[in-house]
């Protein structure tokens, strides 16, 4: 009873925070200097056209007004219409979402074995030349910025060696999977400062871990090494690397942007620019509602796995 209590309060603080990101939303799309009907008709348009549009939009009515109707369409999956192109917002993010999905998805997987692999073959060595040499490479790689990396790599790979496509081009009415090779160079971006960042984190875990009581005490009864490390040692690093991998895909969904540009790859972030660039106000709330809810559904998954993972929390609960 008590494990279903917490499941609650924690499923409300999600929704409460989605709530407050809806409302960050739509105050945030308000401030945008301009609006749909200017950006439709032009610097020509007269005032009269300006107002005539506006009222067509509905962006004449009060702001608490167009909110409440925009959050009723949101509870029953309607957000709304583009007012660029009069097309359903879903239909404008759903398939820019897929998309960035697929490069967030493939990057997870390969940053989760990287990272799992770097963090405890140098956790289980700290000190040694090993560890410093992979520590320094990562400290390094998290160092570069992401957009640095990817052009870096444009550069090496793409211009110079011609290995790869610099540039993400979908073949015309297909998906990234029709020309698999054109998601090469951003995964590689993104996973290479990805797994570097959470090899650190799994190392860190890995070396708490192996100073621990009941691992030293599963040392000094005579234990294999290996069964000390697969049966007392990395069950001690779950909870943090699972909340760690869980903080990562969130980030990875909000961060893709910079290398989506760099590699004009056709994501969630050519959705956002065009938004802002037409002042589109229902599509920039749509993406940003759809990222919100992609983050807090890792948070309330990194979390599960914390409690899953320590029996501490996992009595408590």
């Amino acid at each position: 009873m008590s494990g279903l209590l917490t499941a609650s309060r924690r499923l409300a603080g999600a929704l409460g925070t989605l709530l407050g990101a809806s409302v960050l939303l739509f105050a945030g799309s308000q401030v945008l200097p301009g609006d749909a009907a200017s950006s439709s008709l032009g610097a020509s348009a007269t005032p009269e056209e300006v107002a005539r549009m506006r009222a067509e939009y509905g962006l004449d009515r009060p702001l608490a007004g167009q909110y409440v109707d925009w959050m009723k369409g949101v509870l029953h999956g309607d957000f709304g219409h583009s007012l660029y192109d009069r097309k359903p917002v879903l239909d404008a993010v759903v398939t820019p979402f897929l998309d960035t999905a697929l490069l967030v998805g493939i990057t997870a997987v390969l940053t989760v074995l990287l990272a799992t692999g770097l963090g405890v073959v140098t956790g289980l060595r700290p000190g040694t030349r090993l560890d410093r040499l992979l520590s320094g490479a990562a400290v390094a790689l998290v160092s570069v910025p992401q957009f640095v990396l990817a052009v870096l790599l444009v550069l090496v790979l793409g211009t110079g060696l011609e290995l790869l496509p610099a540039v993400s081009l979908v073949p015309f009415g297909g998906t990234p999977l029709d020309r698999p090779v054109i998601l090469v160079l951003p995964v590689l971006s993104l996973t290479l400062f990805a797994a570097s960042w959470a090899g650190r984190i799994v190392r860190a875990a890995v070396v708490d871990a192996d100073a621990a009581p009941h691992v030293e005490a599963a040392r000094l009864a005579g234990l294999p090494e290996r069964v000390v490390i697969r049966r007392h040692l990395l069950p001690s690093t779950v909870a943090p690397c699972a909340q760690t991998f869980a903080w990562l895909v969130a980030a990875l969904f909000g961060g893709t942007a910079v290398v989506e540009r760099v590699f004009s790859y056709p994501g969630l972030s050519e959705t956002l620019v065009g938004a802002v660039r037409h002042h589109d106000t229902p599509v920039l709330e749509g993406v940003g509602m759809l990222l919100a809810t992609v983050t807090v559904t890792c948070l309330l998954v990194a979390d599960g796995l914390a409690v899953l993972a320590t029996p501490r929390l996992r009595s408590a609960s």
